[in-house]
């Protein structure tokens, strides 16, 4: 399946080789080609119980054209899809715009760096709130320590929402990743969160059409978002859990 138009690049963001890509079928799940890595991604707390690095845990096997992964949030084989998309109780329809992030997001100005914030896309993984919340923190930050705690911040936010750049140079601070794929876990609220795509693979749309390319996109699992195909939160308050196994390993980042 090859792209029918040229999607645009967020900046700061270096898009994947084109074999990596993931195509959302109308009625069902994501397909996701490439054969990207898909491990899961712990949250795990700081002294104070807040998010603050993530934990490899189990690691998925994936073969063949391409993997399905679950979109409705009723598979019994998560984080596979296993055709429970046909009898489940949700809406696959797409409902958001496909408009660049930073055209729509908030900026918060400081001495040295500016946040964007578009709240739309939120994954409640309160990497933001760690040690002070970091749109207060960003208008003040001068010091290096403070510099690198909303880097920190702003880097760890799985879905993007959250973006800095240097004032003075304007160079955006991304984490770098290699095109891959997290499937997040909470354990501080209990919950299971969103698909992490990273390294800016390319999300194709039902329709044939692509999202913007960006470096950190969560697509919805929990299948009741209302800004699919991206999570906006809700698998929090629904408490959705997948029953998976939290296999922790020892890398962190």
């Amino acid at each position: 399946m090859k792209k029918t138009t040229e999607p645009n690049v967020e900046i700061g963001t270096s898009a994947a080789p084109e074999m990596f890509y993931i195509k959302i079928l109308a009625d069902g799940p994501y397909l996701v080609y490439g054969n990207p890595p898909i491990d899961q991604e712990i949250i795990m707390p700081n002294e104070d119980g807040a998010s603050w690095v993530y934990k490899k845990g189990r690691h998925y096997k994936t073969e063949g054209e391409y993997t399905a992964l679950c979109r409705c949030g009723e598979s019994c084989k998560k984080p596979f899809c296993d055709g429970s998309h046909s009898k489940a109780d949700w809406n696959p329809e797409e409902t958001s715009d496909k408009r660049p992030l930073l055209e729509d997001a908030e900026l918060f100005e400081g001495p040295a760096m500016v946040l964007a914030d578009n709240e739309k896309y939120c994954a409640f993984a309160r990497f933001c709130d760690a040690y002070g919340r970091i749109w207060n923190i960003v208008q003040i930050a001068k010091t290096q320590d403070e510099i690198d705690l909303v880097k920190h911040e702003a880097g760890h936010c799985p879905a993007g929402r959250l973006v800095v750049w240097d004032k003075k140079t304007k160079k955006v601070f991304e984490p770098s990743f290699d095109p891959s794929i997290g499937i997040i876990e909470d354990p501080g609220i209990k919950v299971s969160g969103p698909i992490w795509v990273k390294g800016g693979i390319r999300v194709e749309s039902a329709d044939g059409s692509s999202y913007e390319i960006r470096n950190r996109v969560t697509l919805c699992r929990c299948g009741q978002s209302s800004n699919k195909p991206f999570c906006d939160g809700t698998h929090a308050s629904m408490h959705f859990r997948d029953n998976l196994p939290l296999e922790a390993g020892k890398e962190e980042w």
